[in-house]
């Protein structure tokens, strides 16, 4: 399994012509095989799915019905370090969203839960393909099966309590706040007044005098994300976090 993505990931590199798509399908094919081999086959894999709260991951991993799985982050195979991609905005966003995720750079695996780094596992050395261009071996083999089976045996619970319940809801506040209220507010103070602004002026004006922009943030994004919380309870169709 992992040789053949191995012979893989060298050829495409080799051609010279790469960039770090040219891979998806390599990556996609070897966690294909590895969910097969592990008896989970109702597990999905889609690669570059639709736009997540905190971003575009390159893959998502699912049931198939409606339970995520986790999500994969993929750097170029000439990314040396992760460490870096680590610190980057990007990143702390999907870590701070997504409970369950795979940073890679196709040698580097890094697996995160909760935005703690639970485990690593490096597969081969990039130099051997760019520098001595040859085949790598392969190195870690049953650290990188442990990963994958720690990242596909993830689930996240079927029942909330309030606790946990609360913290997915701040997750999404938070998002909601910084990624698309601020965001608004600073790109409606550039061309102009716009929609936000304009609810921002009525709190200002008939709420709270002394409200900032900032505050406002953060009280119209509880609002939001609270409400639609609030009306989902009430639908007739059952309800799933």
């Amino acid at each position: 399994m992992l040789k053949a993505y191995l012979k893989k990931v060298f050829e495409i590199a080799d051609r010279g012509d790469d960039r770090e798509e040219s891979y998806y399908s390599t990556l996609e094919n070897l966690l294909n095989e590895y969910k097969e081999s592990a008896g989970k086959k109702d597990i999905q894999i889609t690669t570059l799915p639709k736009k997540t709260e905190a971003g575009n991951p390159d893959f998502r991993v699912w049931d198939g019905k409606q339970h995520i799985v986790g999500y994969i982050e993929a750097k170029a195979p000439t990314t040396k370090n992760l460490d870096d991609i680590e610190d980057s905005d990007q990143l702390k966003r999907y870590l701070h969203t997504f409970p369950n995720m795979i940073l890679t750079n196709f040698f580097e695996f890094r697996l995160y839960r909760n935005g703690t780094l639970v485990d690593e596992a490096l597969i081969a050395r990039p130099f051997l393909v760019y520098k001595l261009k040859t085949i790598p071996p392969i190195e870690n083999g049953d650290k990188f099966y442990s990963l994958l089976e720690k990242f596909f045996s993830f689930s996240l619970p079927k029942v909330y309590n309030a606790k946990t319940l609360a913290l997915e809801l701040a997750k999404r506040t938070r998002f909601l706040r910084d990624e698309i209220i601020i965001q608004e507010l600073k790109e409606e103070e550039t061309n102009g007044k716009g929609y936000i602004t304009g609810f921002y002026e009525a709190f200002r004006k008939h709420l709270i005098s002394g409200l900032t922009k900032e505050d406002f943030a953060d009280l119209y994004s509880q609002t939001i994300t609270y409400g639609l919380f609030a009306a989902r309870t009430r639908s007739e169709n059952s309800f799933s976090p």
